[in-house]
Order: structure tokens, then sequence, then C-alpha cells
């Protein structure tokens, strides 16, 4: 099983993009043409100007700009257009790594399983630029991590420091209880 989500945008509780704006939004600036985005999506014209509408209503901006007629006709995005994709993107990549990172779950509040964390001590931190090796100590064994060392500063890892090795399918990663001085 695996969780998914959905990102969009709002202003004042009122949805204003999802992933289907952005789609459209992308199309209408590859194609630099409505009609040909609508064709490129499957969508029709009225729809996907009843959606362009309703975007600009809510953002009291306009998102896209029409020329008619001459050499360089065609729909184009505005500025806010831009911004637009841009913060969306910015959201969706944020949601999406937290929830492929297992141990800024417990960050939103959900709860790792307990089999797969496991108390240890560091026992050594080797950096090697980008990646570090994070020694572990469960007694009665030890076991490494790799992990990047941004991770390690992050973290706040030396030697010594109570950590939990949260087991993964894929690899071991570090989990450290923050301090009260270091916030919530």
């Amino acid at each position: 099983m695996e969780t998914k989500t959905k990102v969009w945008l709002a202003e004042d509780g009122k949805p204003i993009i999802g992933a289907g704006k952005v789609a459209l939004l992308k199309a209408i600036d590859e194609e630099r043409s409505l009609r040909k985005a609508c064709e490129k999506l499957d969508i029709s014209y009225k729809h996907a100007w009843n959606v362009l509408n309703k975007m600009s209503e809510r953002l009291g901006k306009d998102v896209v700009t029409t020329i008619r007629g001459g050499k360089n006709q065609g729909t184009f995005l505005t500025e806010e257009g831009r911004r637009l994709i841009s913060e969306y993107e910015i959201n969706r990549k944020f949601i999406d790594s937290t929830m492929e990172d297992e141990g800024s779950w417990e960050n939103i509040g959900l709860a790792i399983s307990a089999r797969n964390k496991i108390p240890a001590r560091v026992v050594s931190v080797e950096k090697e630029g980008l990646v570090s090796r994070v020694k572990l100590e469960i007694e009665p064994s030890a076991l490494t991590s790799i992990i990047t060392s941004e991770a390690v500063e992050r973290l706040d890892i030396r030697e010594g420091d109570m950590v939990y090795a949260i087991i993964k399918s894929t690899g071991v990663l570090i989990g450290k209880e923050r301090t009260r001085e270091e916030g919530n």
C-alpha cells in the first residue's frame, strides 16, 4: 500500500489551481494556442475558458492573455500564470519529498511502526563530501547507514548520540529526538 496526496492552491478557502489546471497552463505555454492546448489535453475549448476565467476571477489577475490577428497571435501565459505554476510545483515537490521521507512522517504526526524503529548509539561519523557513513551500535551488533552529509548536519549527529535506526526496504535511515532547545 502507498500514500497518495493531492495538492492545490486556494484563496479564501476556494481552490485556484491543482494538477489539472497546471497541465492546462503548461499546454497553453507550449502550444501558444488555447485551441491546440485543448486538443492536446482532450478537453473542450469552452471548459478551458471557464477554468481560466474562474482562476483569473479568484486571483483578481489574468493568468493568460490573447493576441488576435497578425504574425504573433495566440494565447500566452501572463506573469501571474507563470507564478501559479511555479508556486504549485514548489508545494508539490515539498509534499512529495515529505511523503517519500519516512523520517519526516513523524514531524507531521504520522507514526512509524515500532518494529522498524530501533534505538542505537552512534559509534562513528565519516563525512565524505555529499554522503556520510554513520556507524550505529545496536546491542549486540553494529550497522552502517549511508546518508547525506546534509542530513548529518541537520540532525546534528555526533559520536555517542542516541538515535533511532529506521529500517526501510531500501536502506537504514537515522532519526534523532530533538532537545527542547532545538524546538519541536
